[in-house]
């Protein structure tokens, strides 16, 4: 199955969703009521207010509302660009977010796809006081075929990340990453000890970490806001993984977050296998957010059409 495939399978919830609300190709021009549920389509789909409105404002002066509206999405995703590799010494990656996300086994997922790349890979296991946390992401890391770095429970989080930066220095390793317990953003303390992680990886190496990336899960809807409000201002967020697209009928919390942030979107999940995690690829999330309302039968897309419309890198 091809990636534009999982992908729109992975948001059929919301695409359904959606198709209630939303004009057809054949439709040129919307009643002031018919924009209104537009609007409230898009609400619903976790978009938010403010999204919703910058979205309709712009669709509204397209010849073709449908396409106005997909447009009008597509100009809000902030150019995705090259990773901040540094000019020697390993990419160190942060790797931040609260629990229940799917922070580490996404780890593992990276880790798996850096290995591919044909990389050397060290993790560093942070996650020190959530039980059994380390032994969940050595299974990963060991079917990575990567290696890792880990001290006894409770150790200090901060300690662990900077033996793991310096594992990465002194044994030429060409990723680092950096795993994190999951944070509260409401608990100050937790956030403060995430400050000190950032803080201490720059000690190991200067101009680390290169990439701090937050794993955010899509059905969390307005709380997942919250979340990417204060780690970006407590860890640097750079960029996001949205995970379990497939669990929710609201996709649009993608649209909000990039909206509301400028980060990128590095990856998306849909699903629990390596292969359910994807680049995130802005063309592809719209054309399987947005239903052919309308038409004899709004899933008659196919596969091909859809990939030929644009290669998959």
């Amino acid at each position: 199955m091809s990636l534009f495939s999982r992908l729109k399978q992975g948001l059929s919830r919301s695409r359904e969703n959606l198709s209630q609300l939303l004009p057809g190709r054949d439709v040129v021009k919307l009643s002031e009521t018919e924009w209104a549920d537009v609007e409230d389509g898009l609400i619903l789909a976790d978009c938010g207010a403010q999204t919703s409105l910058a979205l309709v404002g712009k669709a509204r002066k397209a010849k073709q509302p449908l396409d106005g509206l997909k447009t009008a999405m597509l100009q809000m995703f902030p150019e995705v660009k090259p990773l901040n590799l540094p000019s020697s010494g390993p990419f160190v990656l942060l790797v931040v977010g609260v629990n229940g996300t799917g922070k580490t086994t996404t780890i593992g997922k990276l880790a798996t796809m850096f290995r591919a790349e044909g990389k050397r890979v060290v993790v560093g296991a942070c996650d020190t006081f959530r039980a059994a946390a380390i032994e969940q992401l050595a299974v990963w890391v060991e079917r990575a075929g990567a290696d890792m770095v880990r001290q006894h429970d409770g150790a200090d989080p901060a300690a662990v990340a900077y033996d793991a930066v310096q594992r990465g220095i002194s044994r030429d390793y060409d990723v680092v990453i950096i795993d994190t317990a999951g944070r509260v953003q409401t608990d100050k303390g937790l956030m403060d000890e995430l400050g000190k992680v950032r803080r201490v990886i720059g000690k190991a190496l200067d101009g680390a970490p290169h990439e701090v990336w937050q794993v955010v899960d899509a059905g969390t809807g307005q709380n997942a806001v919250a979340q990417v409000e204060k780690f970006r201002e407590v860890a640097g967020t750079s960029g996001l993984i949205v995970t379990k697209l497939d669990g929710t009928g609201k996709g649009g919390i993608v649209l909000q977050l990039v909206h509301r942030f400028g980060l990128p979107v590095r990856y998306v999940g849909v699903g629990e296998t390596l292969a359910d995690m994807m680049p995130f690829d802005a063309t592809d999330f719209v054309n399987g957010l947005i239903p052919e309302v309308g038409s004899d039968n709004p899933e008659n897309e196919t596969d091909e059409e859809n990939d030929n419309a644009k290669p998959v890198e």
